[in-house]
């Protein structure tokens, strides 16, 4: 029995390494499209290996032509960790065998240059940690107690107490505005940080994309949806990437979650006797995605009047918008159109994000 065991999480243990390789590959190709047709002319794939590697996250083999990542990364997180360590690489890979970076240092003035060209992070390595563990950070810091405010106020926003609900949204909100007027009047460099949210996926449902636009319009984020290996299906398909600081990504992540679930628990108490189907939920999901955002158009306009200091302008970050046109400098738009949906579902779910 143990025997039989072993050669099942042996097989699994292979089996999952081999998809991680092949979406290595597809995510090599992926990384590639920022770059000018004159250098994505110039490299060539090289191999990819999963080895275990105690002090390191991944390593370029210039003799190898190999990419290789840590067994540990690959398997304990998640893929936009993954990705993010693998363009470090490939910058090393691109500095050797396109800047011909011959006698400089591993991190020289070429594998600088790569970097920019690859908008890969020229710090992912040696005691540099993954992308999730620095997204889920805590320092004592001011903004961290401003999470912390926020997230306890989001939680009071769940409450029965239709007062003490708004009060509380209303609170949480006031704070995130108040916390960007103060980023942006401090006129300093700030850095920006991308994780995905969400799962990649093939297609998505409909409320994905208004969730996403949600996040966007009032969270201070700039979000993209971008190609994504699904190591479930063995292809690529999409997921969304969201940009901003740290904070304001931490922020909307945790609204991004915070919004699913109480997708999943309203829906489950409406589904309990309709048996409907799974594009109905969709239907109640939009819903209530719509009827939430009704209200934060509400409450911001009343926080934006409170506070005196602003005109009823959107609050934006000029140097988020310079950074995410640098980062994403191929883009295009899409739009589809709803079919077949049920009004009744639609507007029962608005009633449900109004509360």
């Amino acid at each position: 029995m143990v025997d039989k065991y072993n050669k099942k999480n042996i097989y699994l243990e292979q089996e999952l390494t081999r998809r991680v390789i092949q979406g290595l590959s597809c995510e090599w190709e992926n990384a590639l499209w920022v770059l000018p047709e004159k250098y994505r002319r110039s490299i060539t794939k090289p191999l990819f290996c999963i080895r275990d590697m105690k002090k390191r996250l991944g390593c370029w083999s210039e003799e190898k032509r190999e990419i290789c990542l840590s067994k540990s990364l690959v398997f304990n997180h998640p893929w936009d960790a993954v990705c993010d360590v693998l363009r470090h690489e490939m910058a090393h890979q691109f500095a050797h065998e396109v800047l011909r970076s011959q006698g400089e240092s591993m991190h020289g003035p070429s594998f600088q240059r790569a970097c920019h060209l690859l908008r890969a992070d020229p710090k992912a390595n040696g005691d540099y940690k993954p992308l999730d563990e620095r997204v889920k950070d805590r320092s004592a810091d001011n903004n961290d107690r401003i999470m912390a405010r926020v997230k306890k106020l989001l939680a009071l926003a769940k409450s029965h107490n239709n007062h003490e609900a708004e009060a509380a949204m209303a609170k949480a909100h006031e704070l995130i505005l108040k916390y960007n007027i103060d980023l942006l009047s401090c006129k300093k460099e700030r850095e920006f940080i991308s994780v995905f949210v969400g799962k990649s996926a093939l297609r998505h449902f409909r409320e994905e994309y208004h969730l996403a636009t949600l996040l966007i319009d009032y969270y201070f984020v700039e979000g993209l949806w971008v190609p994504s290996y699904v190591l479930e299906k063995e292809k690529v398909g999409r997921v969304l990437e969201i940009t901003g600081t740290l904070q304001n990504v931490k922020i909307a992540g945790y609204v991004y979650d915070f919004i699913k679930r109480y997708i999943d628990s309203k829906w489950d108490e409406y589904n309990s006797v309709r048996g409907m189907n799974r594009f109905r939920k969709t239907d109640f999901a939009v819903g209530i995605i719509e009827g939430f955002r009704s209200r934060l158009e509400k409450r911001s306009k009343a926080v934006v009047v409170k506070m005196e200091s602003l005109a009823l302008a959107k609050v934006e970050d000029p140097l988020l918008k310079k950074y995410t046109a640098y980062k994403y400098p191929n883009t295009r738009s899409f739009s589809r159109r709803a079919l077949g949906r049920d009004e009744k579902v639609l507007n029962d779910g608005k009633k449900e994000g109004k509360k």
